[in-house]
Protein backbone atom coordinates (compact mmCIF):
# COMPACT_ATOMS: atom_id res chain seq x y z
CA UNK A 1 0.00 0.00 0.00
CA UNK A 2 1.16 3.81 -1.11
CA UNK A 3 -0.09 6.51 1.47
CA UNK A 4 -0.20 10.11 0.02
CA UNK A 5 -0.53 13.34 2.25
CA UNK A 6 -1.25 16.51 0.31
CA UNK A 7 -1.72 19.59 2.03
CA UNK A 8 -2.03 23.42 0.65
CA UNK A 9 1.56 25.76 1.09
CA UNK A 10 4.44 24.92 3.00
CA UNK A 11 4.79 24.77 6.23
CA UNK A 12 6.56 27.49 7.64
CA UNK A 13 7.17 27.18 11.27
CA UNK A 14 9.93 25.16 11.58
CA UNK A 15 9.53 23.23 14.63
CA UNK A 16 6.29 21.91 13.11
CA UNK A 17 8.53 21.02 9.84
CA UNK A 18 10.24 19.14 11.99
CA UNK A 19 8.02 17.25 13.74
CA UNK A 20 6.35 16.45 10.22
CA UNK A 21 9.62 15.20 9.12
CA UNK A 22 9.87 12.36 12.36
CA UNK A 23 6.46 11.00 11.63
CA UNK A 24 7.33 10.61 8.16
CA UNK A 25 10.27 8.99 8.67
CA UNK A 26 8.63 7.03 11.18
CA UNK A 27 5.76 5.55 8.62
CA UNK A 28 8.29 5.09 5.76
CA UNK A 29 9.83 2.22 8.09
CA UNK A 30 6.32 0.65 7.20
CA UNK A 31 5.42 1.50 4.08
CA UNK A 32 6.04 3.80 1.03
CA UNK A 33 4.70 7.62 1.71
CA UNK A 34 4.41 10.69 -0.17
CA UNK A 35 4.13 14.10 1.21
CA UNK A 36 3.26 16.75 -1.51
CA UNK A 37 2.63 20.59 -0.79
CA UNK A 38 1.14 22.52 -3.54
CA UNK A 39 -1.03 25.28 -4.11
CA UNK A 40 -4.80 24.20 -3.59
CA UNK A 41 -5.83 25.01 -7.47
CA UNK A 42 -3.49 21.66 -8.35
CA UNK A 43 -4.87 19.31 -5.81
CA UNK A 44 -7.63 17.83 -8.67
CA UNK A 45 -5.36 17.98 -11.23
CA UNK A 46 -2.52 15.38 -9.40
CA UNK A 47 -5.72 13.09 -8.12
CA UNK A 48 -5.76 9.64 -9.54
CA UNK A 49 -9.05 8.36 -10.63
CA UNK A 50 -8.14 5.57 -8.62
CA UNK A 51 -7.08 7.08 -5.48
CA UNK A 52 -9.00 6.55 -1.91
CA UNK A 53 -9.14 9.67 -1.07
CA UNK A 54 -9.61 11.40 2.76
CA UNK A 55 -10.42 14.91 2.90
CA UNK A 56 -9.55 16.19 6.17
CA UNK A 57 -12.67 18.36 7.64
CA UNK A 58 -13.97 19.81 10.56
CA UNK A 59 -17.58 18.10 9.82
CA UNK A 60 -15.88 14.83 8.82
CA UNK A 61 -16.57 11.54 10.42
CA UNK A 62 -14.92 11.08 13.67
CA UNK A 63 -12.67 8.10 14.86
CA UNK A 64 -10.51 6.80 17.59
CA UNK A 65 -6.95 5.86 16.82
CA UNK A 66 -7.98 1.90 16.86
CA UNK A 67 -11.10 2.75 14.51
CA UNK A 68 -8.75 4.03 12.53
CA UNK A 69 -5.74 2.08 12.23
CA UNK A 70 -8.76 -0.80 11.61
CA UNK A 71 -9.33 1.11 8.78
CA UNK A 72 -5.58 1.53 7.51
CA UNK A 73 -5.59 -2.41 8.19
CA UNK A 74 -8.82 -3.10 6.24
CA UNK A 75 -7.49 -0.44 3.07
CA UNK A 76 -4.13 -2.41 3.25
CA UNK A 77 -5.12 -5.86 3.24
CA UNK A 78 -8.52 -5.48 0.43
CA UNK A 79 -7.87 -2.19 -1.56
CA UNK A 80 -4.96 -1.75 -3.61
CA UNK A 81 -5.52 2.03 -4.35
CA UNK A 82 -3.13 4.79 -3.08
CA UNK A 83 -4.45 6.08 0.21
CA UNK A 84 -4.48 9.87 -0.24
CA UNK A 85 -4.81 12.52 2.51
CA UNK A 86 -5.65 16.04 1.76
CA UNK A 87 -5.26 18.66 4.58
CA UNK A 88 -6.65 22.49 3.01
CA UNK A 89 -5.08 25.70 4.55
CA UNK A 90 -6.61 28.01 6.92
CA UNK A 91 -9.86 28.50 4.77
CA UNK A 92 -10.49 24.84 4.27
CA UNK A 93 -11.10 23.06 1.14
CA UNK A 94 -12.89 23.62 -1.98
CA UNK A 95 -16.97 21.77 -2.24
CA UNK A 96 -15.26 20.15 -5.56
CA UNK A 97 -12.75 18.54 -3.76
CA UNK A 98 -14.33 17.22 -1.20
CA UNK A 99 -16.97 15.81 -3.79
CA UNK A 100 -14.22 13.99 -5.28
CA UNK A 101 -13.68 12.56 -1.31
CA UNK A 102 -14.13 8.88 -1.07
CA UNK A 103 -14.32 10.37 2.85
CA UNK A 104 -14.44 13.37 5.01
CA UNK A 105 -12.22 13.02 8.09
CA UNK A 106 -12.32 15.03 10.92
CA UNK A 107 -8.87 15.06 13.82
CA UNK A 108 -10.95 16.21 16.20
CA UNK A 109 -14.59 18.42 17.30
CA UNK A 110 -11.42 20.84 18.54
CA UNK A 111 -10.39 23.40 15.89
CA UNK A 112 -6.64 23.28 15.15
CA UNK A 113 -4.04 25.26 12.79
CA UNK A 114 -3.56 23.64 8.97
CA UNK A 115 -0.22 23.04 10.30
CA UNK A 116 -0.79 21.64 13.43
CA UNK A 117 -3.47 19.44 11.73
CA UNK A 118 -0.03 18.41 9.22
CA UNK A 119 1.10 16.81 12.65
CA UNK A 120 -1.52 15.43 13.79
CA UNK A 121 -2.53 13.44 10.92
CA UNK A 122 0.86 12.06 10.51
CA UNK A 123 1.09 10.82 13.98
CA UNK A 124 -1.79 9.20 13.44
CA UNK A 125 -1.15 7.00 10.40
CA UNK A 126 2.13 6.26 12.48
CA UNK A 127 0.06 4.94 15.75
CA UNK A 128 -2.07 2.91 13.54
CA UNK A 129 0.43 1.38 11.46
CA UNK A 130 2.05 0.70 15.19
CA UNK A 131 -1.41 -0.53 15.92
CA UNK A 132 -1.56 -3.00 12.63
CA UNK A 133 2.29 -4.14 13.15
CA UNK A 134 2.12 -4.61 17.13
CA UNK A 135 5.11 -2.15 17.21
CA UNK A 136 5.32 -0.35 20.88
CA UNK A 137 4.40 3.17 21.05
CA UNK A 138 3.51 5.29 23.60
CA UNK A 139 -0.50 5.28 24.35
Amino acid sequence: MKVRVVWVGKTRNPHTAKLCEDYAARIKHFLPLEIAEVKEQKILPMLDTSDRVIVLDPKGHTWTSEQFAKFVGQHMTADPRRLTFIIGDYAGLPAVLKKRADLEWSLSPLTFTHELSRVLLLEQIYRALSIIHNFPYAK
